[in-house]
């Protein structure tokens, strides 16, 4: 007599394994990477408005932080961040360039070659945008050099024009590979892990160091608002702060009538 039970054992849940997975990306490199995402984009939004000039100078402060964050963490990080592995995919592109114009190029080498390109040619205009924005909010020279204000408000515009058409070329980019590939290279950037069987491609996570990362940012914008909300300039404001120096400027014009 058969006395084998129909129904599945009570470890036996009938739900398939989960896809096997390895760590590709440390979470400092992503929360650098999206916290540099947020703030440029803010930034560029923000920079056409006056009533919102101090949130777009709050976010250029927080993205020049962020890139030399990133400069640093690319000479402490793990190796698969650092500057060494980048430039060395960089090195690569002209020859991935050779390989396709002879029909033998690699996808995977081809857009790590190219997205390396992208990505440091990133940071260096994000840091040329910064430091201009910079220098045009301090009035790093003599107010009587207005050709070089002017000039460096121009430069300024065009690196944050530039940024903006890096940014989509590294996003299309990886979305056309994606599709290409039918694989979610933006994932990792996310979750930080890969499909895949094998050993961890980063060894720690460092998910304290990140937290720290972020932590600093919001302590940042929090110190920021208390010292002037950006969304607290406006025209009632701008228009009040006119009006008071029109008054004291007729005030003071009366006072110059009355000595004489």
């Amino acid at each position: 007599m058969n006395t084998a039970s129909a129904f599945p054992s009570e470890g036996d849940t009938g739900s398939p394994a989960p896809a096997p997975q390895r760590r590709v990306i440390d979470a400092p490199t992503r929360a650098l990477h999206w916290l540099l995402a947020l703030s440029f984009s803010g930034a560029y939004l923000s920079a056409e408005s006056e009533r919102w000039h101090l949130l777009h100078i709050t976010l250029g402060y927080t993205a020049l932080g962020l890139v030399l964050a990133r400069l640093l963490w690319a000479l402490l990080g793990p190796r698969r961040v650092q500057a060494s592995v980048w430039w060395g995919k960089v090195r690569t592109l002209p020859a991935q360039l050779q390989a396709w114009r002879q029909g033998r190029g690699s996808v995977p080498a081809g857009f790590q070659a190219l997205n390396a390109v992208l990505v440091l040619g990133l940071l260096a205009t994000l840091m040329l945008a910064t430091l201009s924005g910079m220098g045009l909010e301090l009035e790093w020279w003599s107010a009587a050099a207005e050709w070089l204000d002017e000039a460096m408000e121009e430069g300024h515009e065009l690196m944050g024009n530039l940024v903006l058409a890096l940014a989509l070329a590294h996003i299309g980019l990886v979305l056309g590979v994606s599709l290409l590939r039918r694989q979610n290279l933006a994932g990792p950037m996310l979750s930080g892990k890969a499909p895949g069987r094998g050993p961890d491609l980063v060894q720690r996570n460092g998910g304290l160091l990140a937290a720290l990362i972020v932590a600093a940012v919001l302590g940042f914008w929090a110190w920021q608002w208390q010292q002037d909300a950006p969304w607290g300039a406006g025209p009632d404001r701008d228009r009040a702060g006119s009006s008071q120096g029109h008054a004291e400027a007729k005030a003071g014009s009366h006072d110059d009538d009355d000595d004489d």
